[in-house]
C-alpha cells in the first residue's frame, strides 16, 4: 500500500487540508496492471469533514481492487471555491501519477457523501471552467483534460439551493457571497455535456437532505442524456454510510439493511463504468 499524505496549498486552504493515498501498489503476481481510483469526499455540511464517510469507504473501495484516496478538503471558514480547487489538484496529481501508481485513467472517480455529494457534483459539472483551470494549470499541463473526471459517486448527497435545499451547506460554502453564487450551486442546474456518468443512492425518509436532492438530479441528468444509475430505499435517515455497524455512531440508528446494497452495487457500476 502507498499511503501518504499529500498537503494541499491552494488559495484558502486551511492548514489540515490534504489528499490521503490508499493506493494498491503494483506486483507481477496480479493480472491487474491498472486500477481504478475513487477520490472520496467526506461529508459534514461544508464545516467539518466527518470520520464515517471517509478512511472506512475507501477501504471498502481498496477491498473491491480498486486505488483510493481520502481528500480532506477545506471547510468553514474557507470558501468556495477552495475545496473545488482542492478537488482539482487531486485530479490532476492522479493523472500525472497514473504511470507510477498504476491508475486506469478512464476510471478517476469523484465520490462525496451528504455536502462531500455537493462538493463531488460541482466537480463534475464545472471541472472545465476558467476558474479552476486559471488557478490549477502548470507548464507540463496544457489541455484541460487532465482535469476530467470519469465518473461520479453521490451518496445522498447535497444538490439543490432551492425548495428543498440544506440551506446551512450552502452558508458555509459560501459566507458572505451567499446571495451572489447560491443559485449558480444549485447543481440540477449546472449538468452539461462534459459532466460524467454517475451513481446516486438516498432514502425515501432522509429528513436533513430530502431525496428531492437527488430526483433533482437525475432528472436533469435524464434530460442530458448523461447515463445515471439511481436507487432510492424506503428506510433510514441522513448520513448512513455503509449501514453498518462499522460506521453505526454511539448513539446512532444508522444500521438500515436494506440500504447496505448500495456499496455492492456501486462495485459492479465501476466495474462497467
Amino acid at each position: 500500500m502507498i499511503h501518504q499524505t499529500i498537503a494541499l496549498e491552494e488559495k484558502g486552504s486551511l492548514p489540515s487540508s490534504c489528499i490521503r493515498t490508499y493506493i494498491i501498489e503494483d506486483s507481477h503476481e496480479f493480472r491487474i496492471k491498472k486500477r481504478p481510483v475513487v477520490i472520496v469526499c467526506p461529508g459534514g455540511g461544508y464545516c467539518y469533514l466527518s470520520d464515517r464517510e471517509g478512511e472506512i469507504l475507501a477501504l471498502q473501495y481498496n477491498s473491491m481492487g480498486c486505488h483510493a484516496v481520502v481528500l480532506k478538503y477545506s471547510v468553514d471558514p474557507a470558501r468556495y471555491p477552495t475545496a473545488l480547487l482542492e478537488v482539482a489538484r487531486t485530479v490532476m496529481l492522479l493523472r500525472q501519477k497514473a504511470d507510477e501508481w498504476h491508475i486506469d485513467t478512464e476510471k478517476i472517480i469523484v465520490a462525496g457523501s451528504s455536502a462531500g455529494g455537493h462538493l463531488a457534483a460541482s466537480y463534475g459539472m464545472f471541472w472545465k471552467e476558467d476558474i479552476l483551470w486559471e488557478n490549477l494549470k502548470e507548464k507540463e499541463a496544457e489541455d484541460r483534460e487532465i482535469l476530467r473526471p470519469n465518473g461520479m459517486i453521490l451518496n445522498y448527497p447535497v444538490i439543490t439551493s432551492g425548495e428543498f435545499a440544506h440551506r446551512d451547506s450552502f452558508r458555509f460554502l459560501l459566507g458572505e457571497r451567499y446571495g451572489e453564487l447560491v443559485e449558480q450551486m444549485s447543481l440540477e442546474n449546472q449538468v452539461n455535456q462534459d459532466t460524467p456518468p454517475a451513481f446516486i443512492w438516498h432514502t425515501f425518509e432522509d429528513g436533513l437532505v430530502p431525496v428531492e436532492n437527488s430526483l433533482l438530479l437525475v432528472s436533469a441528468m435524464k434530460k442530458g442524456n448523461i447515463p445515471v444509475e439511481f436507487h432510492m430505499y424506503p428506510k433510514g435517515g441522513h448520513g448512513l454510510s455503509l449501514a453498518t455497524k462499522l460506521t453505526q455512531t454511539p448513539e446512532g440508528e444508522e444500521v438500515v439493511p436494506c440500504c447496505q446494497s448500495w456499496i455492492n452495487l456501486v462495485e459492479t457500476w465501476i466495474k462497467e463504468l
